[in-house]
């Protein structure tokens, strides 16, 4: 494992954000996804492989982990989050997402962040979005998370987001369960997220952009992906062998490598 230094920058408001920084080459920053942080994230073994080609950045998203918060919750406030990194990072960097962390990505992108290349893995952007349902599952969603039911939030948003009840069931019990309850009201900030997001957003999105989704997933992800892709104006579409909702590190360290190098 490559070696690792943990350093603190101020976002725009004043909020810490933790991160830290692995390896040597053009700066890469990952953007993870909804309850997850350093301490528990889809990132832990793709740093290694990737750190040999690229300085990799992994941050705390606000109120995750050892980064700040600063109520209320906005999405530029996140996006002024990612700002901070990639200036830590030198100025401008390529970005690598993974589910809802790719809603962040694509809003980074259109504010005229400097993302010079962006990868997302499975971003959730449904052109047929029902946009009443989507605001009642987070009114939902802040009415379990203020009356002190971290638990049945965290049921509640991946129920909502199309966990496979199997995969619910497996998780419950588990150290990853217990990091996502840990950080519960967070999940409230990537609802916000995505009600922020829809197919309109992609057109402001000119960066290169490379949309994957893995072949092991349900249509309704795979075809998010795809119109992801199709609505980007540079965007491109690629699908790889993996599992439901997940591509695993050896499998997608190659490609982001290919396509960050280009």
């Amino acid at each position: 494992m490559a070696n690792r230094t943990v350093s603190t920058v101020s976002s725009a408001d004043g909020t810490p954000i933790a991160f830290e920084r692995a390896g040597a080459g053009p700066a890469l920053v990952l953007v993870d996804a909804a309850g997850h942080y350093r301490a528990f994230s889809s990132f832990t073994g793709l740093v290694g492989l990737l750190a040999p080609e690229f300085t990799v950045y992994q941050y705390d998203r606000r109120g995750r982990g050892h980064s700040g918060d600063s109520p209320p919750y906005a999405v530029a406030r996140e996006v002024e989050d990612l700002a901070a990194v990639i200036a830590a990072a030198g100025g401008s960097a390529f970005v690598y997402t993974f589910s809802s962390g790719g809603l962040l990505g694509l809003h980074a992108a259109a504010a005229g962040l400097p993302i010079t290349r962006m990868a997302l893995l499975e971003p959730p952007i449904d052109e047929a979005e029902d946009r009443a349902a989507q605001a009642a599952f987070t009114a939902e969603l802040v009415g379990l998370v203020e009356g002190g039911r971290p638990e049945a939030a965290v049921e509640h948003f991946l129920s909502g987001i199309g966990v496979p009840d199997d995969v619910l069931a497996g998780m419950r019990s588990t150290p990853a369960w217990s990091a996502m309850v840990s950080v519960a009201h967070t999940l409230v900030y990537d609802a916000r997220l995505s009600e922020a997001s829809s197919p309109e957003l992609l057109a402001s999105v000119t960066v290169p952009t490379l949309v994957l989704d893995s072949a092991g997933s349900s249509d309704d992800i795979t075809g998010m992906a795809a119109t992801v892709a199709a609505g980007l104006p540079r965007g491109e579409h690629r699908s790889l062998a993996g599992e439901w909702h997940g591509v695993a590190d050896e499998v997608v360290a190659p490609v982001l490598v290919e396509f960050f190098r280009r």
